[in-house]
């Protein structure tokens, strides 16, 4: 994990007047995935939608692979980080192939295009969606529609990866599979900043934990960041969540738990 990917220096965003998220600073580097956490209204979303830069920022800047977004094209941008929004809407009857088919517009007038076939089928066997192919986008479940935008993501073929909550609505079994298969990326030489709201699958797959966390003014900023055996510590997590948790050994694994009173 050597070559920055993404640097977040000082972000601030506001709405309305008022800041929602404030001098929010992180690095990303390649081969890392980070895992971003935090109560509802943290900012989290904010902060994924500032960084692939599809939300103005107040202040601050963002670096992907060493160049700043500002003034940065949006198919430059498109070619350097894949996102992955929280909700999965289509605005016409696509079929799942189509949804995935769209990831490969950045690299239409590139040699890359030549591996356009491959890369979404490729991306589509990754997430287990080959079989929803020719099935409309929009008839499939919250957490099959969460599978297939993972594959467009995937085949967009970039360096870093933004996820905003790439395991919502989906079982145990798909939560595991999802974040197995952007473990994987990582491992290839991917940068991945994934939301999750599950502190077992952050403290599990991540490398780094970064902690959200309103201020009495319910603005947004990053109260922790490291080592998820040290970040979602019992006594930060049940701070930041204002819930009594403890944190256990179990099986090797760093497993949080709420502390809940005996029957």
């Amino acid at each position: 994990m050597d070559m920055t990917a993404l640097r977040v220096s000082g972000l601030t965003v506001s709405r309305g007047g008022r800041q929602v998220l404030a001098d929010v600073s992180l690095d990303l580097a390649a081969g890392e995935l980070l895992c971003l956490v935090g109560p509802n209204g943290a900012g989290k979303s904010t902060l994924v939608s500032a960084i692939a830069g599809t939300l103005a920022v107040s202040a601050g800047t963002v670096e992907l692979l060493g160049d700043p977004i500002a003034g940065m094209s949006k198919i430059n941008q498109a070619r350097r980080r894949a996102v992955l929004p929280q909700e999965h809407s289509i605005g016409f009857t696509f079929t799942c192939a189509e949804v995935v088919q769209m990831a490969r517009h950045a690299w239409s007038r590139t040699a890359n295009r030549h591996a356009d076939d491959a890369a979404v089928a490729s991306a589509m066997a990754a997430c287990d969606v080959t079989g929803f192919a020719t099935r409309s986008f929009g008839s499939l479940s919250g957490g099959e529609r969460g599978r297939v935008a993972l594959a467009r993501v995937l085949a967009q073929d970039t360096p870093i990866l933004l996820l905003d909550e790439p395991t919502a609505a989906m079982d145990p079994h798909y939560q595991e599979q999802v974040m197995a298969i952007v473990r994987r990326q990582v491992d290839a030489g991917a940068a991945a900043l994934v939301v999750v709201h599950d502190l077992n699958l952050a403290a599990a797959y991540s490398d780094r934990v970064a902690v959200l966390a309103p201020d009495k003014n319910g603005c947004g900023r990053l109260v922790a960041i490291g080592a998820p055996r040290e970040t979602l510590s019992a006594e930060r997590v049940s701070e930041v969540y204002g819930l009594a948790m403890d944190a256990h050994d179990i099986a090797g694994q760093h497993v949080i738990l709420p502390r809940r009173a005996p029957d």
